[in-house]
């Protein structure tokens, strides 16, 4: 029993008709290793230099503990000044993140030291980045992106493990109903295949990302992050072609986000265990069927 996980293709640099052939309109992921090389940010941007400009901020972290059912999916655990985090997670491991932290809102001037892959493709958000920093040994737990957006996912300062998994496996992957993330009660990186025997035989991929390396997630990618060093990273979004996915993406931003946050700040426990029973039994119906 096993996941089957190869490696992500990786290139230097791609050209654009590549990368649109056989990459983007496939949705397969890659990580391009040199992305970042006329990016400013790339020797600019230290520890020492985002807590200069930001360091003051007050931001949310997040931990590895299980959902409360009784929160928001995004709910954080506590909170903490943006220097005081950084010294923590250069000094020590932590399970404590930063998640979509947005310093552009208060340093607009790092807007000039990163460059959207406009030469690859087009529907970026170009003002709208996320910024996510991780401790040694903190997990993102594993989950697919409300909005469905292409990501260009670029490391800096350390090393960060990424499993992907294509959107077709989420039954497989004991998707929870009425949200964008997996079945806590599993590690993905040493399943245990007998109490979750829908997991053996899914199909992903792995890598290790490096200062300056930029992944490129499809839309719908289901993605699984540990940082191996105090780290972080900076998220580009980019929004697919096609009129489904958008509509699907507002869909989950609006009726199914508020009906989900509804329904557990109604029922809570109740209903999460309900949403959690019926993941396993849809994952157990898909492996008996033999999907994906």
């Amino acid at each position: 029993m096993s996941l089957h996980l190869t490696p992500i293709d990786t290139v230097d640099n791609i050209s654009r008709a590549d990368f649109v052939n056989n990459y983007l309109n496939p949705r397969k992921p890659l990580i391009i290793r040199k992305a970042t090389q006329s990016w400013p940010a790339l020797q600019k941007w230290t520890f020492d230099y985002l807590k200069e400009i930001v360091g003051d901020q007050t931001v949310p972290l997040y931990d590895s503990s299980k959902a409360d059912p009784s929160k928001a999916i995004n709910a954080s655990a506590s909170e903490m000044k943006f220097a005081d985090y950084i010294d923590l997670i250069q000094k020590q491991p932590t399970d404590l993140r930063i998640f979509l932290f947005d310093p552009i809102k208060h340093a607009p001037k790092l807007l000039d030291d990163y460059r959207s892959p406009t030469d690859l493709m087009g529907g970026f958000l170009d003002k709208y980045p996320n910024m996510f920093f991780g401790g040694a040994g903190s997990v993102t737990f594993l989950h697919y992106d409300i909005d469905l957006a292409h990501i260009f996912h670029t490391h800096f300062n350390g090393r960060k493990k990424v499993i992907l998994f294509d959107y077709k496996w989420s039954e497989r992957l004991y998707c929870i109903p009425f949200a964008t993330y997996a079945l806590e009660d599993y590690d993905i990186e040493n399943p245990d295949f007998e109490k979750f025997p829908a997991l053996d035989g899914i199909e992903g991929h792995a890598a290790v990302l490096e200062h300056g390396d930029t992944l490129f997630m499809p839309t719908g990618y289901w993605h699984w992050m540990k940082y191996l060093d105090g780290s972080f990273s900076i998220s580009l979004r980019a929004w697919d072609k096609s009129w489904a996915i958008k509509a699907k993406s507002l869909y989950n931003l609006t009726i199914q986000r508020k009906f989900d946050n509804m329904m557990k700040a109604r029922f809570k426990k109740d209903y999460m265990d309900w949403k959690e029973k019926l993941a396993i039994k849809r994952a157990q119906n898909a492996l008996t069927a033999g999907k994906p």
